[in-house]
């Protein structure tokens, strides 16, 4: 994977079209070899894997589906989409994007990922990564996509303080997040559920304020939120938006 010299290369060579279309071609030679790394998953992996779609599917058929269609149409360029899951997203995505990879580090859901975008968006890289030690180079990535994945990540500081290094200037985080409730109520019954939830939900934690802590880690954020129809009470509402680093916020 590309490293700070290569980005300081890429730097160097400004907005040549010739080295970026060759860093993206030995970046996808790279991303097919890690893709194709050995890995295991444990029963409960693969339950979760399986049983992932039919367990969206109402609350995708009622709301989530369309947001994803209208947040996606903003991708452009180098696009990676972290905790790419089983590929709700990959139906969405724009035409012309200079190069799409899937970062999936649990290898259950990463063979449904792969089999669903050679069906899907065939071109697409598929590769081995967590959010928190993504394999860019500095500021190198146009977009990053994350639906439904900082609410499981171990540490999304370190995850959002990876995302702002990778994104190049005028870079952009796309963003569909369940969150913290306002309300007493509902927040009072998240903390409850918090821990049975996590247990069930593969780590999903249902109380986190993501929408805060993409701000605190120095986004300036467009936001709105949504409720999440056909789907627990806990995982509501919807946090959708769009966030830049600060350093970025200023460029095209």
């Amino acid at each position: 994977m590309a490293r700070k010299g290569q980005a300081s290369k890429m730097a160097a060579t400004g907005d040549d079209a010739g080295a970026r279309r060759h860093y993206l071609a030995s970046m996808h030679t790279a991303t097919t070899a890690n893709a194709a790394s050995p890995s295991r998953s444990t029963p409960a992996d693969r339950f979760l894997a399986l049983i992932y779609d039919p367990f969206l599917w109402l609350g995708e058929r009622r709301a989530l589906q369309a947001r994803r269609g209208e947040l996606l149409k903003q991708a452009r360029g180098l696009t990676v989409e972290i905790g790419s899951g089983t590929g709700l997203n990959l139906a969405h995505y724009p035409s012309g994007l200079d190069q799409l990879v899937l970062a999936e580090p649990d290898p259950a859901m990463r063979r449904r990922l792969q089999r669903r975008a050679g069906r899907v968006v065939p071109q697409a890289s598929v590769i081995d990564a967590s959010a928190e030690q993504l394999p860019f180079a500095d500021e190198t990535v146009d977009t990053v996509v994350s639906t439904l994945v900082l609410c499981t990540v171990e540490a999304p500081e370190l995850a959002l303080q990876e995302i702002a290094r990778v994104l190049a200037p005028g870079g952009q985080l796309l963003f569909i997040e369940h969150v913290r409730a306002s309300t007493p109520a509902r927040s009072f019954w998240q903390d409850a559920l918090a821990g049975p939830w996590a247990a069930f939900a593969g780590g999903c934690r249902c109380n986190r304020p993501t929408v805060a802590t993409i701000a605190e880690c120095g986004f300036e954020l467009d936001v709105s939120e949504a409720p999440w129809r056909g789907m627990p009470g806990i995982v509501r509402p919807l946090a959708c938006g769009r966030a830049r680093p600060f350093r970025a916020a200023g460029a095209v």
